[in-house]
């Protein structure tokens, strides 16, 4: 509590400046997303979550306006980049129902289980051996086998990561991303693909749902019709994998203050106020809102309205993400994160298009 001390003239004051509210973030994200949607209708082939990202990283860059991001914006960007994301990733179950899952057919269920796995794995592995710091190897497997930012949003807020490494990995996994956009349909016919297995292809390898429909629309409805759907399946698996991640960072936990108790020299960081759940609100939100798609009640408005919440609501947390980019820092593991962006891309599309090619 401040200590307030009376001054002659009636007039108090504290001891210690208030700390900067959240108003002025909140606007500066309102205003990237503004800028960013600007971008994507000026440029459709620029989706406007990775305009968003891009802004975010530019603002906290640009001379006389990053002493703003990083001063008196930072709580509110903050704030933006953690609850607007748990939100937008709630909203992102109203696009996924059960039926549409079972309708692809179990083969196809089968192989993008096995396209996750081997790229999650792969790339926790790789990264931790390439010595990343911090959460970085987790966050970037995240983006990568499930959902890109979002994923990596979602799994940042029950791994309690550094800001700096959610960063990181949104800006990487959101540059490889939208490269695909421009790579793959290069690769459509060489590759010997049809527009089933090539939307297919898409769907399992490329990392945000915008990015894959701006790759595989270039093929058609019918490539996108199926690349949306087993898209949607790897962000089925959003919740199963952040409750793994919760239950890991649980015990992990609790392995260090066991070993407090046993050791008096150890130190555990302190716990304030209740413990998380181990399955996060807004995962079992995201559930929900499948088992609400599922019922096929919804009105197609509303499907749209939230839609565009999500897109909207994504795209301030994706600027205040970017927001807290530091670009040297960047620079001093770039070829380590880029090596290891460079090798998962490889894997998740090499795996993905033996998948495709299996189960046609």
């Amino acid at each position: 509590m401040a200590v307030i001390n009376a001054r002659p003239g009636g007039a108090r004051t504290g001891t210690a400046a208030a700390p900067p509210g959240k108003l002025p973030g909140l606007a500066m994200a309102v205003l990237g997303v503004a800028l960013a949607w600007t971008a994507h209708r000026l440029v459709p082939a620029v989706p406007m979550l990775t305009a968003a990202v891009v802004l975010g990283i530019a603002a906290a860059h640009l001379p006389g306006v990053k002493a703003r991001v990083r001063g008196v914006g930072r709580p509110g960007l903050t704030l933006a980049g953690k609850r607007l994301m748990r939100v937008g990733v709630v909203l992102l179950g109203l696009k996924l129902s059960i039926g549409d899952v079972l309708g692809v057919g179990w083969a196809t269920v089968a192989m993008v289980l096995v396209v996750v796995t081997a790229t999650f794995f792969g790339t926790l592995w790789l990264g931790r051996r390439l010595g990343l710091r911090g959460d970085q190897p987790l966050l970037i497997a995240t983006g990568y086998s499930i959902c890109g930012a979002s994923a990596i949003g979602a799994v940042s807020e029950v791994s309690g990561s550094d800001e700096e490494d959610v960063a990181t990995s949104v800006a990487l996994v959101t540059l490889c991303g939208t490269l695909a956009i421009a790579v793959l349909p290069l690769l459509h016919h060489p590759l010997g693909l049809d527009d089933t297995q090539f939307g297919r292809w898409v769907g399992a390898g490329v990392h945000d749902v915008g990015q894959v429909v701006a790759t595989a629309q270039t093929a058609g409805p019918t490539a996108l019709g199926e690349a949306v759907l087993v898209k949607l399946m790897r962000v089925a698996l959003l919740a199963p994998l952040v409750a793994a991640v919760a239950v890991s960072v649980s015990r992990r936990r609790a392995q260090a203050r066991a070993a407090a108790a046993g050791d008096p020299t150890a130190t555990v960081p302190a716990e304030h106020g209740k413990r998380p759940p181990l399955v996060p609100l807004f995962v079992l939100g995201f559930l929900a809102m499948v088992a609400v798609r599922s019922t096929g009640l919804v009105p197609g408005g509303v499907l749209d309205g939230a839609q565009h919440a999500q897109e909207l609501l994504l795209a301030a947390a994706l600027f205040g993400l970017g927001s807290a980019v530091h670009l040297p820092s960047l620079v001093r593991t770039g070829g380590r994160v880029a090596a290891l962006g460079l090798c998962s891309w490889v894997v998740i599309a090499g795996v993905s298009y033996a998948g495709v090619l299996l189960t046609a």
